[in-house]
């Protein structure tokens, strides 16, 4: 097997699985609030937040609200979310990886030249 194919394998495996993860399991997350909610509670400093923050004002901003999607189920939109946000995350990873990758590396050096030691 070639390694560009072997790559390619390993590739859609890996998303495969980290898909199957995101729609499979995401409706078994705690509906506890997370790390950064649960110290603001503790602490008290949750009723700081600002009123209207300015990223509330962004067009997409209520697109995944709480991670879910306006108008559809919780049993659909949950699944939903995890599955788009890891196509998100692959795809911004995979073009930034293609961008950063251009063409292929040279060949590696196999002996000094004799004098330059």
């Amino acid at each position: 097997m070639r390694q560009s194919s072997r790559n390619r394998a390993f590739t859609v495996l890996g998303l495969s699985v980290a898909l199957l993860i995101a729609v499979f399991l995401s409706p078994f997350a705690s509906s506890n609030p997370d790390g950064l909610d649960r110290v603001s509670q503790d602490y008290g400093f949750d009723q700081k937040a600002a009123e209207n923050p300015p990223a509330h004002r962004l067009p997409f901003y209520s697109i995944f609200e709480e991670y879910a999607l306006r108008g559809v189920p919780d049993a659909v939109a949950t699944p939903l979310a995890g599955l788009l946000g890891t196509l998100a995350t692959f795809g911004i990873a995979w073009s930034m990886g293609k961008l950063l990758v251009k063409g292929d590396a040279p060949a590696p050096i196999d002996r000094i030249p004799p004098g330059d030691e």
